[in-house]
């Protein structure tokens, strides 16, 4: 019998791509891990993964797989959902996932008013990649998700939420900051900071690039925004540092000031995400709606 637990291991090794970064995530060992992925494949009949340089990749069979395998997992949870309401458990437990260019500037007022509307719930923020978060969604890993759009995905629900204004710092020596009416020429040849590449922000700021006649520094990406306004401030590039950001005490303007050229509007649209026809669909619903008011409230200020 195939259990969930084999599932799980499945798709966590389709997510990363490699047996020690899956089992770590699954608390499991690799042998342990190994073991059940074995017992997978002889269950199924066929061979799941091959290895290659870089880790592991499905093999033919394995991708007729993925998406039933995937199907599994999400109505296991659902039904786990539905068995929580029908006991008349609508608090529970909410596994919330948000990238970090978002969670840490906003969550934390966003959490106080979820307290307040709903005292019993508990949430559970696991920060991460957000195409990774959009799989481990559709798999049942995650209740709901915060993430810049396009949120990608079948049977999910999608509600966009806010949209956040970006905005260019440069050092304050930077000699665009001498120049009194910015426009688009003067940043041609210049180049920008980056997170790493499997980041929205990364695709969004190639987009950028191309508009400014600039490039991305290809051999550094930073781990966080904090870092890219510090490598910023110490002169290795510009950076692109989202509005909340720059309005919260968790991140600022230190070392830094705002660059724009004249009558620039970028921005990324956000939406909170989740399965259809998760049990509380409409208590997701009545969260990004209070998430939606907390970000409203901080960007007017």
């Amino acid at each position: 019998m195939i259990t969930i637990r084999q599932l799980q291991i499945f798709t966590k090794l389709v997510e990363t791509g490699h047996m020690g970064e899956a089992a770590d995530a699954l608390g499991l060992t690799q042998p342990a891990l190994s073991q059940q992925l074995k017992m997978l494949e002889q269950r199924t009949g066929v061979v799941l993964f091959e290895r290659i340089p870089r880790g592991m990749q499905l093999t033919p069979a394995g991708r007729e797989l993925l998406v039933p395998m995937r199907s599994t997992l999400s109505a296991y949870r659902d039904l786990l959902d539905a068995a929580d309401r029908a006991a008349d458990r609508p608090a529970g437990v909410i596994r919330f996932g948000v990238t970090p260019t978002i969670g840490p500037y906003l969550m934390p007022g966003a959490i106080k008013r979820l307290h307040m509307r709903f005292p019993e719930l508990k949430v559970y923020i696991r920060e991460g990649i957000p195409s990774l978060q959009h799989s481990e969604l559709a798999a049942g890993e995650l209740d709901m998700i915060l993430s810049p759009m396009p949120i990608a995905g079948t049977g999910l629900a999608i509600e966009p939420i806010f949209r956040e204004p970006l905005r260019i710092v440069a050092p304050p020596d930077d000699p665009l900051l001498r120049l009194e009416n910015r426009t688009i020429a003067d940043f041609g040849g210049r180049t920008f900071l980056t997170l790493d590449h499997r980041h929205h922000y990364h695709r969004q700021l190639m987009a950028i690039c191309k508009k400014l006649n600039a490039s991305i520094i290809g051999d550094y990406q930073g781990t966080s925004l904090d870092a890219l306004r510090q490598m910023s401030g110490s002169g290795v590039g510009l950076a692109l540092l989202p509005e909340l950001y720059v309005r919260s005490g968790a991140g600022g303007l230190s070392a830094v000031e705002i660059a724009e050229p004249r009558g620039w509007s970028e921005f990324r649209s956000v939406a909170a995400a989740w399965r259809e026809k998760a049990a509380y669909a409409d208590t997701f619903r009545a969260i990004a709606g209070i998430i939606a008011d907390e970000a409203a409230e901080r960007l007017a200020a």
